[in-house]
């Protein structure tokens, strides 16, 4: 979390201003009304919600009213039938014996029968089962027995007080209600007791209380102990969309249904759809009247004040958008010019000033007030640049010449004091041919027409030097220079040789011993002028070489200084060449203690930059 509120932070404040001000409009206007817009559907999905439950439970309570009315019109029916004595009697008797009075039977009693059926038109048959051995099957309103089923039924009515309605009738039930009634029981001819069947057609019986008003319920009859037996208009929007879920959703509904909780709506789900289901029991067909209303279609209304709220609010936000870019487009576009000043001064034009275009007498706004301000910045630090640079150049000069002097007056004093010894134990004038010598490097050292000379002037003062100390030391000291005519002509810097090659001679070398310096030039990279310097001497202590190299490096502050003269001349070296030309170049030392010590000057290697202190 700690890391996202970072990464959040991190944006705000690199995002461009107008990206800003568009996000302060968007949170103290547009989510406000978003915010209300969809408490406010969301109010009215739940007042929409309780307004369709409270019309679909009365209008389950309607239909439960019409409904059991109807069934009290079929138990009329029966009664009116039952009425009929002659009628019941004559089928109870043996109604083969005689013709003449089978004619008279079929115009009175049969005739009264069949118009009490015709006079109810929900009513599509009723017929007589009886257990009667001369009972005369040629009209469809009487049966023998045999022809009922389940024949046991007899004992269902009987317990439940010898009538009881089916929403599926037993025989060709599908699309049929049925109303059974016991007519007589058992008696001296009969086993089994006269039922009287009377059948309605779903589709009569339900057809105006089922039909599709434009409501969002769907209705449906489901018998009390199986969900497969139900009648419903198949027409309606909610089986069509349901499809072969129907039965799932039907199901579910019959699950959660209980006769003494009837006010209380269930909720089931199935698949991605949620439905409500109000419902009322009918105690005498014993089953239930459902109204099933899918959430998606209650909610329709207020959904699509969903996608209103958010079509409106993304409009808004793009014009909103629109302004915000417009406005800081004029705003910032002054400002502007003074981001490009400083991306100007940042790469090193420090003349980029800004036009403000203010008359003398004029102030501008807050903008101008900056442009202002910035160049008068720019003043102030074009001129402190150029004290700062001018303080610079006086104190590299006076450090050049402090290091010259420096290497100047040891030189002499070193040298001059050898002769004087030497004077004074031998007093030979062999000193002459030193002197010579002497002269050649007094001259070389003191005369500072120019800071730079060849390498091969370079290497001739190092040849006198050489021919001195051996004149002084009685050493036999070699030096080994073959370098290519070209490479003798390049500038560089004066006096960055003999030092190191002093140094070579005081420590390499045991007194009065020999050894043999070599220098060779190579070029790395095509940038810098390598120039080695080897020597064959002692070379130089582990903990003495990691010390210089770390100064070299500048890993430490510590100079490179010691006792001798040497000391010093190295550390002048290495000081000047970073001076004049930065920390790519300088020496760098490499020695293996009883076998060598390398020194190389880095320099580099276009000849006209050799000048250039």
């Amino acid at each position: 979390m700690k890391k996202l509120l970072t990464t959040m932070r991190r944006l705000y404040r690199n995002a461009p201003i107008s990206q800003k001000l568009f996000l302060a409009f968007s949170l103290m206007i547009a989510v406000p009304a978003v915010v209300v817009s969809f408490l406010f559907i969301r109010n009215q999905e739940s007042q929409l919600f309780k307004q369709a439950m409270a019309e679909g439970s009365n209008h389950v309570a309607r239909l439960n009213e019409r409904l059991r009315s109807r069934l009290e019109l079929l138990e009329n029916a029966s009664a009116t039938a039952l009425t009929q004595k002659g009628f019941v009697d004559f089928i109870h008797s043996n109604m083969r014996a005689d013709g003449l009075r089978l004619v008279k039977f079929k115009q009175n009693q049969y005739e009264q029968m069949h118009n009490i059926i015709q006079s109810h038109e929900m009513i599509s048959s009723l017929s007589f089962y009886v257990d009667n051995p001369e009972v005369y099957e040629i009209w469809p309103e009487i049966y023998h027995y045999s022809k009922f089923w389940p024949q046991d039924y007899w004992m269902t009515l009987r317990d439940e007080g010898g009538a009881a309605f089916r929403l599926s009738a037993f025989k060709d039930g599908a699309d049929t209600l049925s109303y059974y009634r016991l007519v007589r029981l058992q008696g001296k001819h009969q086993k089994l007791p006269t039922i009287m069947e009377v059948r309605a057609k779903h589709n009569v019986l339900f057809n105006d209380l089922l039909e599709d008003s434009g409501r969002d319920f769907f209705t449906v009859i489901m018998d009390g102990a199986d969900a497969s037996r139900n009648v419903y208009l198949s027409g309606h929007e909610l089986p069509q969309k349901a499809g072969a879920k129907l039965d799932d959703i039907l199901s579910r509904v019959h699950a959660q249904m209980d006769v003494l909780e009837q006010k209380s709506p269930v909720t089931v789900q199935s698949g991605d759809q949620s439905y409500y289901a109000l419902y009322r029991y009918i105690a005498p067909l014993n089953a239930y009247v459902v109204d099933i209303a899918s959430r998606h279609e209650l909610t329709k209304g207020p959904r699509d004040g969903y996608l209103l709220v958010i079509a409106i609010t993304s409009s808004v936000l793009l014009l909103m958008l629109l302004l915000v870019s417009r406005m800081t487009r004029r705003i910032f576009r002054r400002l502007e010019k003074v981001l490009g000043s400083m991306r100007k001064v940042r790469r090193g034009q420090l003349d980029a000033k800004i036009d403000t275009g203010l008359g003398a007498n004029e102030t501008g706004d807050e903008i101008d007030y900056v442009a202002v301000s910035y160049n008068s910045m720019l003043d102030e630090i074009q001129q402190l640049m150029t004290q700062v640079v001018d303080k610079q150049l006086i104190a590299k000069n006076a450090q050049l010449h402090s290091l010259h002097s420096q290497i100047n007056s040891h030189f002499l004093y070193n040298a001059l004091e050898s002769i004087r010894m030497r004077a004074e134990v031998e007093r030979q004038p062999a000193i002459a041919g030193a002197l010579v010598s002497l002269g050649s490097l007094l001259r070389y050292s003191m005369q500072w027409r120019s800071d730079t000379v060849s390498l091969s002037e370079e290497l001739a003062n190092i040849r006198s030097y050489i021919r001195f100390i051996n004149f002084m030391e009685g050493g036999s000291i070699e030096l080994a220079a073959d370098l290519p005519p070209e490479v003798q002509r390049y500038r560089i810097p004066k006096m960055c040789m003999q030092p190191i090659v002093e140094n070579a001679v005081h420590h390499a070398a045991p007194s009065g011993g020999s050894i043999q310096i070599t220098i060779s030039v190579r070029v790395e990279n095509d940038s810098l002028l390598l120039i080695e310097i080897r020597d064959d001497g002692a070379g130089v202590a582990p903990r003495m070489l990691d010390s210089l190299q770390s100064v070299l490096r500048g890993d430490s502050d510590t100079p490179i200084i010691s006792s001798s003269s040497s000391g010093l001349g190295l550390d002048n070296v290495h000081k000047r060449l970073q001076l004049h030309y930065g920390t790519d170049c300088g020496l760098w030392i490499s020695s293996v203690q009883g076998e060598h010590t390398c020194v190389t000057l880095r320099l580099p290697w276009e000849n006209e930059n050799l000048g250039g202190w």
